[in-house]
């Protein structure tokens, strides 16, 4: 009998077992939330609304370098960005000084990084030029020629005055006197080509020969502006020009007592007021370029190790000159042409000019060219704005208080955020103009402090927005 009741509540035990788990969905949620402790029944609550408004003190901004400035519906540029560099202008910016004659280098009289003005004595020839030699001969001949012709037409007048000699004879001698007239006049050109003064044309006219020449500096290309008569029979002085008529000796290619032919380098010098920015862009780029060039658009150029505090403001209207029709094999790339006019202060040291420039060639340049206008929109630099995932923001100075507003990016670069004018920010708002990343970590952290930043509590304890 025993046995039989244990066999009887074992298979009730079963049963019951085998109906609770085949029913525990039915059951099982009013078990655990019975059980459920209080935190898990807390999270059944609204969640908390994100927090838009922080609190700055003034130091705070200050220690940011916040300020903020009232924005209005402006236009703008989209632009792509081009490198480049500074380069000579050709042509203009660089000239050679070659020799007038053979001869040898007996003196130097300008050196690499020395200043000299038009018409300064670069060298001293001592020649060798048979040709030259012969030049001077004829000249001499020439002159005593006309002379001889001369006394002798003075002696036969009178006689043909009175019928002793034939009025042919005095035109034959008017003839003779214009020959060498002619002759007297080509032989002069000739020396004054060589680099002969008309001082020493003259003496040797007088028959003192010249066995030595200067070479002189010559009178640069000076755009948009009418050249400057230059003798190069004679030194030129220092004009109201300045430095664009200055030249620095950039390279010396002889050496003293090297013996030089006719049309040989003697040095090179360099006047770098007339520049050229060469921008390399590449062939998708190309439609760009030439509409900025056919529409005139200005262009902005950012130069690299510029120091602007020592030169006066920048302020020329920098336009592209023309398009390379021809493509880099290596680069891929082809070049556009912007002119430059350089700018340059001048000091004396040792009784001698020394010339500094601004822009130097080989300087890097970031070329910004205009490419479209965006109309009715709102310009910021590019640190008021603060990006999470798709969204992007901007914030609003209310006293101490910053609202985040939502806004629409229509473009951006290195320096400005361009945004739409849809409404999200009215015109007249403060915006803060920088700092926008740590204003949104600060207003993060603020929410997670659990104190909202848009309300304050009074002295009895209630809590009001703020106003």
């Amino acid at each position: 009998m025993r046995r039989f009741s244990l066999a009887l509540v074992s298979f009730v035990l079963i049963l019951i077992t085998v109906a609770a788990v085949q029913t525990r969905k039915s059951w099982s949620h009013l078990v655990w939330q019975k059980n459920a402790p209080p935190a898990a029944a807390a999270s059944t609550s609204p969640p908390v609304q994100e927090a838009k408004t922080l609190r700055m003190t003034e130091q705070a901004r200050r220690n940011l370098g916040i300020q903020s400035k009232p924005w209005k519906p402006q236009s703008y540029w989209r632009v792509i960005e081009v490198p480049g560099e500074i380069v000579d202008r050709p042509g203009v910016s660089d000239r050679g000084v070659t020799s007038p004659a053979v001869g040898v280098v007996t003196e130097i009289h300008a050196f690499p990084g020395d200043t000299v003005k038009p018409g300064d004595r670069l060298f001293t020839l001592r020649l060798f030029s048979e040709y030259l030699q012969n030049t001077q001969s004829e000249l001499f001949k020439a002159t005593r020629e006309v002379e001889l012709i001369a006394e002798q037409r003075k002696r036969l007048e009178a006689l043909a005055k009175s019928g002793g000699v034939p009025e042919s004879r005095l035109i034959e001698l008017d003839n003779q006197l214009r020959r060498q007239t002619v002759l007297i006049q080509s032989d002069q050109q000739d020396l004054l080509s060589r680099g002969l003064t008309p001082d020493q044309i003259r003496s040797v006219a007088e028959g003192t020969f010249i066995s030595t020449i200067d070479v002189f500096a010559p009178t640069p290309i000076v755009q948009n502006q009418q050249p400057v008569s230059n003798d190069v029979a004679a030194p030129q002085q220092f004009d109201t020009l300045g430095e664009s008529l200055a030249f620095e000796v950039q390279e010396l290619n002889v050496q003293l007592g090297q013996q030089v032919q006719a049309g040989q380098l003697l040095s090179t010098l360099a006047n770098h007021r007339e520049l050229l920015i060469e921008g390399h862009a590449f062939k998708r780029e190309a439609s760009f370029l030439a509409r900025a060039a056919e529409n005139r658009w200005p262009v902005h150029c950012a130069f690299a190790e510029d120091d602007q505090i020592d030169w006066p403001t920048f302020d020329q209207t920098l336009e592209i000159r023309h398009l390379a029709n021809s493509i880099n094999p290596e680069s891929r790339t082809f070049n556009f042409f912007i002119p430059l006019r350089n700018q340059s202060r001048a000091y004396d040291k040792d009784s001698q000019m020394f010339i500094v420039w601004r822009f130097r060639p080989g300087q890097r340049v970031r070329i910004q060219v205009p490419v479209e206008e965006l109309k009715d929109v709102l310009i910021l630099p590019s640190a008021a704005v603060v990006r999470e995932g798709p969204e992007a923001f901007v914030f609003q100075q209310n006293g101490d208080l910053f609202n985040r507003l939502p806004v629409h990016v229509l473009y951006e670069d290195r320096l400005h955020t361009v945004l739409a004018n849809d409404g999200s920010v009215k015109a007249g708002f403060y915006l803060a103009q920088s700092a926008a990343a740590s204003l949104n970590r600060v207003l993060k952290a603020q929410a997670a402090s659990g104190i909202r930043a848009d309300v304050h509590v009074h002295a009895d304890g209630t809590v009001h927005a703020a106003h």
